[in-house]
Formats: structure tokens, sequence, C-alpha cells
């Protein structure tokens, strides 16, 4: 696993999700939102961080009895008691919302090994307490059964398919208010550079919009817009 540059993470936080989606959706991208899945709490940033994936499958009964929480070889454990610092957990809970992928007592571990997050297409229990914890939540509601009556944690650090969509480990994780998207490692510090100058000319356009004009040349900005956001942009600077 390979931790995010703070250079890259600190734009990152400059961003959003629409923008995020839009930058990858340029690049052929189509399907980087998670589907689904909520924040439990209301955040003052981002989530960002790479993913650590865990893959869910159906429980068999014969195997997932009520020992099997404290066993070594359950992936679950081994992933929220290594993951590393900064780092996403995602769980593939195959979209099953009536079930609990995680509670509070493993989100805190999560916590004191310095997870950036947690995100699964599926249900969480203890909701209100997992709320207070301060550990960026997203999942598709609160579930009260336990994930021993239908999850199974097959693997870890494997591809996964989390909310309809791809994804693969050392992937960036981004979360807000609005959605999750899902980040190839490979694009992250391009569309990092690309997001900032984005939110910069947005900023422009809505004080465009604002001031009464039209979004026909605006929105998207014709030649005439850019020379006027490049003259406000360059004032900007001169200020600071």
């Amino acid at each position: 696993m390979t931790a995010l540059d703070p250079s890259v993470y600190a734009k990152l936080l400059q961003t959003n999700s629409a923008s995020l989606s839009s930058l990858l959706l340029k690049r052929g991208l189509r399907n980087t939102a998670v589907r689904g899945v909520r924040p439990l709490a209301a955040a003052e940033k981002p989530m960002i961080g790479p993913a650590v994936t865990v893959r869910y499958i159906p429980a068999r009964e014969d195997i997932d009895g009520s020992t099997y929480s404290s066993d070594p070889s359950n992936q679950q454990r081994k992933a929220i008691d290594t993951i590393p610092e900064g780092h996403v957990l995602v769980f593939d809970c195959r979209s099953m919302a009536e079930i609990a992928g995680i509670g509070a007592v493993l989100a805190r571990r999560l916590i004191y090994r310095g997870c950036a997050g947690l995100v699964l297409d599926g249900g969480v229990r203890d909701t209100a307490d997992i709320a207070q914890l301060g550990l960026p939540t997203y999942c598709l509601g609160p579930a009260a059964p336990a994930n021993l009556v239908a999850h199974h944690a097959s693997d870890m650090n494997q591809p996964i398919a989390c909310g309809g969509v791809a994804v693969y480990p050392d992937d960036i994780v981004f979360g807000d208010s609005e959605a999750v998207i899902i980040i190839p490692r490979e694009y992250v510090s391009e569309i990092a550079d690309e997001a900032v100058a984005m939110e910069e000319q947005e900023e422009f356009l809505k004080l465009e919009i604002e001031s009464g004009k039209s979004t026909l040349g605006v929105y998207p900005p014709n030649k005439e817009t850019l020379e006027r956001f490049e003259a406000w942009r360059k004032a900007r600077v001169e200020a600071v």
C-alpha cells in the first residue's frame, strides 16, 4: 500500500465530488460514483485516502459460526487490524442494506489505526455511536443484524465491487456530502491539479451568473469569458 502524496491530498481538499466526476468523465471513466451510499454524519472536510478492500460473499453455516469473529483467518478482522494510517476501508457488501457490515467496536479500532474513512454498499449497526466517533462512514443506512448473518469475508486487498463501481486496492477514495468517487491511482496527481484550476474557474463563473449574465457564453465559457477570467485571476494573484 502506498500513502497519498501530501501535496496531492492538499489539492483534493480544495475540490468536490462533482468536479472529480467531471474530470474522470473527460478521461472516459463514466462509472466512478459509488451508488446508494450516504455519510452517517456531516464532515468539515472530504474523506480522502487510498483504498484497502474487503470482499464479502454469502455466509455459510458450517463456516460462519459464532467463533468465526475471533478466527485469525477472518479477512475482515485482518483488514481492520492492519489498515495503514490514512487509508480508506472499502467493503463489498453485495448491496445488502439490511445487514451490517461493521459496528461501533470495530470502528474504534479503525480510529486507533488512523483510518481515513469507511465505505460500505451495505448497512452499519450502532450508527448513532459511529456518527459521533469522527470516523467518516458512508453506507446504505442503519442495520441491526450482524455481518455473520449473511456475510463471509472471503479476501482483502483484491479488486471488488462497491455500489456498482470497481474498486482496486490503492485506488484513491474521495467522499464528501454528495458522493463517494473512486479515482484510479494513475490519474490522481493530474486530476488534483486540474481540479484546483477548475474550482477557481467555477468560482469566477458563479460570479458572472450572479452579476446577471446569461449562461450562454458563460457556462461553458466562450473566448470573451475566458479572457475576463484570466484578468480576474491575474488581479487576485497580484493582490496577494
